[in-house]
C-alpha cells in the first residue's frame, strides 16, 4: 500500500518537472502544460467520493487492483500520446486512479492490523507520500531530462504494473462491511470532528501548495541559490518529510490533537519566517528542511484525525478527506500562481502563511470534537 501511494503522488506531481520538455515537443506553453497536474488533481478530487459511491460492496482488493491497472494503462498512454489532447485525456484516467485508490487505501489500515498498530500502519502507508517527494518526482524529472519525458511515463507505467501484480498476491479479501452512500458522505459534514478535520485539511494543504509550487523560484530568486542546487535541496526536503511522517505516526496514538496543532502552527511560523530569514542560502536551507520535516507529518496526522472522528464511517470520511486534499492541491497552486503574477514571491509566502494560520485556528477550535478520544500511551 505504501508503494501504491508512492506511485500515486509521483504520478500526480511528475508534470511539475516536465513542463518545459512537454511544452517544447507538443508546441504548447508551459502554462498550458501545467493543466496536466491541475486536471489530474481536480479529477482525483471528484473521483475520491464518487468511486466508493459507485462500487458499493465490491471487494476493495479487486478495486485497488483495477485502479492500479488503470494507472498502468494511463501512464502508458501518456508515454505515446501524439498530441496534448490525448495526453490530457490520459491524465484524467490518472486522476480517477489517484482519487479512487487513495480514498479506499487511506482507511484500510484499520482492517489490515490490530487496533494498537493502526497509527503506525497509517504512517507506513503514507510513508509513500514522503518517498515520492524524495525519489519519485526528482528521479522522474531527472529521467525525463536525460532520456526524454516519455520515458519517465514509461517507467511509471512499468512500476504500476508491478505493484498491481503484488497487490493481487498479498492483499487479503476486503469486502466492504458498510458500503458508502450519499448519506454517509453527508453525515461527515454534520460530524463536528470530521468537519474540523476537513476544514483544517483544505486550509493547510492549500496554503502549503500555494508556496511550495514555487519553491524553486523562491530558492533561486529570494535566497540566491544556484539552480543546480535546487534538485538536491528538494531531495533534502523530501528526506526530512519521511522522517516527519514517522515521527508524527509515533505520537498520534497518545497525542492526536496536540500533534496536528503542532504541525499546523509549526508550518505557519516557518513559512512566515521565510520572507524575513530566507534571503540567504543558510537561512533558506534551514527553513526548507524544517518545512519538509513538519509537512511530512501532515497526511498521516490528518488522516488519523478523520479516522478518529468517524470510527464507524472510515471509508466515507476518508473519501471526503481525499477529495478535499486533492482539490486543495490544485487550488493552492492556482492561487499561488495568481499571487506571484500579481504581486511577488514574498507575497505568496505571506499569503500561504495566512492560510496556514487559519488552519491552525481550525485545528485548535476542533479540540472539543476529539475530547472523547483518550490521549494515552497505546
Amino acid at each position: 500500500m505504501a508503494v501504491g501511494t508512492f506511485l500515486l503522488v509521483t504520478a500526480e506531481q511528475l508534470p511539475i518537472g516536465l513542463l518545459s520538455p512537454v511544452g517544447s515537443e507538443l508546441r504548447i506553453s508551459e502554462g498550458t502544460a501545467g493543466l496536466m497536474m491541475t486536471g489530474a488533481s481536480i479529477v482525483a478530487a471528484l473521483a475520491a467520493p464518487a468511486v466508493p459511491l459507485v462500487i458499493g460492496r465490491l471487494d476493495r482488493r479487486v478495486l485497488l487492483v483495477v485502479l492500479m491497472g488503470l494507472m498502468t494503462a494511463a501512464n502508458a498512454i501518456s508515454a505515446v500520446a501524439p498530441n496534448f489532447a490525448i495526453l490530457l485525456a490520459s491524465r484524467v484516467l490518472v486522476g480517477i486512479a489517484i482519487g479512487g485508490f487513495w480514498a479506499v487505501a487511506a482507511g484500510l489500515a484499520v482492517r489490515l492490523v490490530t487496533d494498537k498498530a493502526v497509527s503506525k500502519a497509517t504512517a507506513l502507508i503514507f510513508g509513500g507520500v514522503g518517498a515520492a517527494n524524495v525519489l519519485g518526482v526528482p528521479l522522474g524529472t531527472a529521467l525525463g531530462g536525460f532520456a526524454g519525458w516519455r520515458l519517465a511515463f514509461v517507467a511509471l507505467s512499468i512500476l504500476a504494473l508491478v505493484v498491481c501484480l503484488v497487490l493481487v498476491a498479498v492483499l487479503p479479501p476486503l469486502v466492504a462491511t458498510q458500503p458508502v452512500g450519499p448519506r454517509q458522505l453527508a453525515d461527515q459534514l454534520r460530524n463536528p470532528g470530521a468537519r474540523a478535520g476537513i476544514l483544517a485539511t483544505f486550509l493547510l494543504v492549500t496554503g502549503h501548495f500555494a508556496a511550495y509550487t514555487f519553491v524553486g523560484p523562491i530558492l533561486q530568486q529570494l535566497a540566491g541559490i544556484d539552480a543546480a542546487f535546487v534538485g538536491p535541496l528538494l531531495l533534502g526536503f523530501g528526506a526530512a518529510g519521511i522522517v516527519g511522517n514517522f515521527l508524527a505516526g509515533a505520537t498520534l496514538g497518545r497525542a492526536l490533537h496536540r500533534t496536528v496543532l503542532g504541525i499546523a502552527a509549526g508550518l505557519t511560523v516557518l513559512v512566515l519566517l521565510y520572507p524575513l530569514l530566507g534571503h540567504g542560502p543558510i537561512g533558506a536551507v534551514i527553513l526548507l528542511i524544517g518545512w519538509g520535516l513538519i509537512f511530512g507529518g501532515v497526511s498521516v496526522s490528518l488522516q488519523t484525525w478523520m479516522i478518529t472522528a468517524a470510527p464507524n464511517a472510515v471509508e466515507a470520511a476518508s473519501a471526503l478527506w481525499v477529495a478535499v486534499f486533492n482539490l486543495a492541491i490544485g487550488l493552492g497552486a492556482l492561487a499561488g500562481g495568481a499571487v506571484v503574477n500579481a504581486v511577488s514571491l514574498q507575497a505568496v509566502l505571506i499569503f500561504a502563511g495566512v492560510l496556514l494560520a487559519l488552519a491552525t485556528l481550525a485545528v485548535w477550535s476542533g479540540r472539543g470534537a476529539l475530547a472523547s478520544v483518550p490521549e494515552t500511551e497505546d
